[in-house]
């Protein structure tokens, strides 16, 4: 699998699946997860709705993927995953990287081929951007996949930076 960075906005992302920050309740928040509902439209609330009123009724677990339309959204899919809020006294790394594997498992079962990350936790949830970037590219990295490329889509140059930083190393 081809790694790549760049800087912009994940919701113009021209990929077979984006990979979106979600809350557990999958019914819309803010940053990644706000900005991907807005331009994605109803469809994609639609869709979750539907999901908590199956299988996820207590919503999604943390580090777990869930796939959904993606609207009006350039992309096919939308997977939805949970990551941890960051906690400077207890290692939830694996939770972190888990939804890195989780959400390339899910673009696997759909035959997603082309699949844009944000950086997962690195928002509101609080986790330190360059670790943030370390966890994503290392599980990247040691992946089993059939997506052919992802994509690290960072808003800020901050991350950007970070993650170029990184797959350079």
């Amino acid at each position: 699998m081809r790694i790549e960075s760049v800087r912009g906005d994940i919701t113009r992302e021209h990929v077979d699946a984006v990979v979106n920050a979600a809350n557990s309740s999958l019914l819309g928040g803010g940053g990644v997860d706000g900005a991907i509902h807005r331009a994605g439209g109803p469809e994609i609330l639609a869709e979750c709705r539907r999901l908590r009123a199956g299988h996820l009724g207590g919503g999604l677990a943390t580090g777990d993927a869930v796939a959904t339309t993606a609207g009006r959204l350039p992309a096919k899919w939308v997977v939805h995953t949970v990551g941890p809020v960051y906690s400077p006294t207890e290692d939830r790394s694996e939770l972190l990287r888990s939804c890195y594997r989780r959400s390339l498992a899910v673009a696997d079962e759909l035959g997603a081929r082309s699949v844009a990350f944000p950086l997962i936790s690195a928002g509101i949830y609080g986790w330190p951007v360059d670790d943030a970037v370390a966890q994503a590219v290392a599980e990247l990295r040691a992946a089993v996949t059939e997506v052919a490329v992802a994509r690290l889509v960072m808003f800020t140059p901050e991350a950007a930076e970070s993650a170029e930083r990184a797959l350079a190393g």
